[in-house]
């Protein structure tokens, strides 16, 4: 296997940071110093010219398991266009989606075998730090659906998930009367992942802004697991029998649909949630759920593909990020 920055930076007397910026042309390093370390990395073999296995760019992407429909979606879709790609040695792990621990394990099994990751993950110190050690080693990092900023990521790709916050409250707003004060109820996978973080803060801005006389009086976090959800809602609804409206930050949307129908209240209480699942689907058909707030998975895969595959390459890169949409019954999208 060929030399890493680390490699190159030990001989070379400087940081890694300064030889990625030599490997990859960037400005900032004196000539005499980049005289240095392209001498250096050409003598421990780093520009050795690959064999044609070898020149398949090796990529991985690390998500979490579990029943989040969304997630399967996305696992899918990054499965369906890597396996087009003849440039690409990819695979897709699946690891327990609440243990950071176990996240930064997989990720350090990827330091010596990978060029690029794209993962969806805690922000936590140890996965940050696993982040750190795979930059280190030269490996392009992009983070999927939820960011973790002050990372050495080389972007983001998904929403604005403070904005999707914001527009869920907004229509739990205007769905339910205007001024009269009422009960609204929150679930979240994990407030560890950023993006469900983002959306919680954006969604309790915008209620005290426009909507200071709806109240929240829950908030649970059910790991995006269905059977979770439902065995939180159904507690939930018979300690707030005069609930008016649910906002899942997260995944398990039909353990709270089954909860509501149950108890009869499937058309009373306003339930607003995330992505178009065939679940979610049949829920706004029903009128279980009023409206979903969506990010299409294909559009997730192919930048992080792409944006993953440029930065390896020294590329420019170019990023055309996934829309926020408002998916109500009448609009429901095809297949």
């Amino acid at each position: 296997m060929r030399s890493t920055l680390i490699d190159i930076a030990r001989e070379s007397g400087v940081s890694t940071a300064t030889v990625d910026r030599v490997l990859n042309n960037r400005p900032g390093v004196k000539e005499r110093t980049r005289l240095i370390v392209m001498e250096v990395a050409t003598r421990l073999g780093y520009f050795t010219a690959p064999t044609v296995q070898d020149s398949r760019l090796r990529i991985d992407f690390v998500l979490p398991e579990g029943t989040n429909a969304f997630i399967l979606n996305l696992k899918s879709e990054l499965e369906r266009q890597v396996s087009a790609m003849t440039d690409l040695d990819a695979r897709v792990h699946t690891v327990e989606g609440f243990n950071p621990d176990v996240l930064a394990a997989k990720l350090a099994e990827l330091e010596d075998n990978s060029q690029g990751v794209g993962l969806l993950a805690f922000d936590h110190p140890a996965v940050r730090e696993a982040m750190r050690r795979l930059a280190d080693r030269g490996v392009k990092i992009v983070t999927m659906v939820s960011d973790i900023q002050h990372t050495p990521r080389i972007g983001y790709v998904g929403v604005d998930n403070r904005a999707a916050g914001r527009l869920a409250g907004y229509l739990i707003g205007r769905f339910l009367p205007k001024d009269q004060p009422q009960k609204i109820a929150l679930f979240a996978g994990s407030l560890a992942y950023r993006g469900h973080e983002e959306r919680e803060m954006g969604f309790r801005h915008i209620l005290s802004e426009e909507f200071p006389y709806l109240e929240i009086v829950d908030l649970r976090e059910i790991r995006d697991d269905r059977i979770r959800a439902y065995a939180e809602s159904t507690t939930l609804l018979s300690r707030h029998p005069d609930l008016a409206g649910i906002y899942n930050i997260g995944g398990g949307n039909s353990g709270i649909g089954k909860a509501l129908e149950e108890c009869g209240r499937g058309r009373e209480v306003v339930f607003v949630g995330h992505e178009v699942t065939e679940d979610t689907r049949l829920m706004l058909i029903k009128g279980t759920m009023d409206a979903l707030i969506d990010q299409n998975p294909r559009v997730e895969a192919r930048e992080t593909i792409s944006m993953l595959k440029a930065a390896i390459r020294g590329e420019p890169i170019s990023y055309i990020g996934p829309r926020i949409q408002v998916v109500l019954k009448e609009n429901i999208p095809d297949h």
